[in-house]
């Protein structure tokens, strides 16, 4: 006899995802990472 699927909650369903101020989070570090790389750059000439 086949299983039934199993049914989740929102909450359950959406378990892996982070809070939505992640995003700035990340955006700030690669904007950070993209602005020493260009003063090293720069420093380097």
């Amino acid at each position: 006899m086949a299983e039934q699927p199993e049914h989740l909650t929102g909450t359950e369903a959406r378990e892996g995802t982070g809070p939505s101020s992640m995003r700035y989070v990340l955006f700030g570090g690669l904007v950070l990472v993209v602005v020493i790389f260009a003063v090293i750059l720069f420093a380097a000439r």
